[in-house]
């Protein structure tokens, strides 16, 4: 195979290729810092990027490995960047605050010990917002991760390096985390596939193990079948974390191998814009509409929902969980005048919001989540998915910091661009965004199917379905970057 086929594989393909010997893990190595080398100056999605003597040595390694004992698991000699908010024992681990610019993690995270185990080598970390708030990946730190349809654009966050890097082909797969649409929001602006799973799938050991948090981590890919095989890595009961899903995660590689899944009389409610409530900029809500009419086209039954619920209830009780688990998380920081001076006026906003609340109140926030898992659970019982945009914009400006407006609307917060997004977290179900194609400025666009509870299979059969018929990641790759596309399936 030569350098370019190599990053062009698919993640399953390159697995196989590993596998047989096709491919040796150090020319899967050279091919992608290659490419690296190309592209992250100005995309700047990778980070903290280790030196590639020592990632040829490792690479030497695993050839070593499979020659005598073979694949350590599926990512056997895949280049793995992790997400900066998560950490990589021995390597920098910034959250992208200044604060820990030279913090040093100490041990691997649980997705973490499990990418290693299966064989994955850690090459550097991916760009994302000051510890994750904001769905704009950049920080003072590393700074702005560019998008490759676009480099005058942002690409997205947090997990922004995470969906740019698989975009441009610098990585195979990608861990990204999502709070508030960050593995959605930076998969629908780089045209790649990014999945929010139920929470517990992906077992976690913070330091709160008994609250069902608004926070997940979860697997990004250009494919269905690639995005499957991640989770299948990342998945899985540990006893470190008592409320993971106690089942077995070889039901998504399964899936990813052709296991069918069942889905009679496939069904898709549509809450659009949620009756005008959500600002939406031009050609967002046509975009969506085409790729349900394609839905519609493969025997899905499309049907339109009417939001009877208040909607700015959702946001506003949202609001109130989020400023309440940063202002604990960042808290600490927030006391000791040193660190808050390194603090972005958004993480102190939140914590101050945050220290403002009274058990009552945050107690009352969490008794509405249970009423609106409820009502998503009713709809769930007459649909597959509940769909709406990934995002209410498309990429801006790299240097914009947010949307101050949408249309004649103005944003309210440095979040409010994004409510599209907090009817998924808010419910607690997994949530996939898949890629509806491209403005006329040539910007990418995704829409959201939100799952049952638990039922990620369906969330991943009904975007296969899609993604079999439309191929956009491999028909539509970024411009100047040597990709050819790949012939429409269409």
């Amino acid at each position: 195979m030569s350098s370019n086929s190599i990053v062009l594989t698919t993640a399953c393909e390159l697995a196989e290729a590993i596998r047989s010997r096709t491919v040796s893990c150090v020319e899967v190595m050279e091919s992608y810092l290659d490419r690296i080398d190309r592209v992250n100056p100005e995309i700047n999605a990778i980070v903290s990027l280790r030196p590639r003597d020592v990632l040829l040595h490792e690479a030497r390694e695993r050839d070593r490995e499979l020659a005598n004992a073979g694949p350590r698991g599926w990512m056997h000699g895949f280049p793995a960047a992790v997400k900066d908010l998560d950490p990589v024992k021995g390597m920098t681990w910034t959250s992208g605050s200044p604060i820990f610019r030279n913090r040093i993690a100490e041990a691997d995270s649980i997705q973490v010990e499990r990418m290693r185990a299966a064989g994955a080598v850690f090459i550097g970390k991916t760009n994302t917002s000051e510890f994750g708030l904001g769905s704009h990946a950049f920080n003072p730190v590393f700074g702005t991760t560019r998008n490759p349809y676009d480099s005058s654009k942002c690409a997205g966050g947090s997990s922004g390096g995470a969906a740019a890097a698989l975009a441009t082909r610098m990585l195979p797969v990608a861990d990204g985390s999502d709070h508030a649409g960050s593995l959605r929001n930076p998969a629908a602006f780089n045209n790649v596939f990014g999945l929010r799973p139920s929470f517990g799938r992906i077992p976690e050991a913070g330091p709160d193990l008994f609250s069902a948090t608004l926070g997940v981590v979860g697997p990004m890919a250009r494919t269905v079948e690639d995005l499957a095989m991640l989770l299948s890595v990342q998945a899985g009961p540990d006893p470190r974390a008592p409320l993971s899903i106690n089942e077995s995660a070889t039901i998504f590689s399964d899936f990813a191998h052709g296991m069918p899944v069942q889905l009679r009389n496939r069904r898709i409610g549509w809450l659009g814009d949620l009756g005008g409530h959500l600002a939406c900029e031009d050609e967002v809500i046509s975009l969506c509409e085409a790729g349900l009419d394609v839905f519609e086209q493969l025997g899905v039954t499309v049907e339109p929902l009417k939001l009877d619920f208040p909607a700015e209830e959702i946001w506003e009780n949202w609001l109130t969980l989020r400023a309440w688990i940063m202002s604990v998380q960042l808290g600490p920081y927030y006391r000791d005048p040193a660190t808050r001076a390194l603090m972005k006026p958004d993480a102190i906003w939140e914590v101050e919001r945050g220290l403002g609340y009274s058990a009552e109140r945050v107690a009352s926030a969490i008794t509405f989540r249970t009423a609106w898992f409820r009502t998503m659970n009713t709809w769930h019982a007459s649909y597959d998915a509940v769909a709406l945009p990934s995002a209410q914009v498309f990429a801006f400006d790299a240097g914009q910091i947010w949307p101050t407006r949408i249309g004649g609307r103005t944003m309210d917060t440095y979040h409010r661009w994004m409510e599209t997004v907090i009817p998924g977290t808010m419910s607690g179900c997994p949530v996939i965004s898949v890629p509806v194609g491209f403005n006329r400025a040539g910007l990418p666009m995704g829409m959201q199917l939100i799952g049952r509870m638990n039922d990620e299979l369906s969330c991943l059969a009904l975007a296969r379905l899609y993604d079999k018929a439309m191929m956009w990641t491999r028909r539509c790759v970024p411009p100047g970057l040597d990709l050819p596309a790949a012939p429409s399936a269409r």
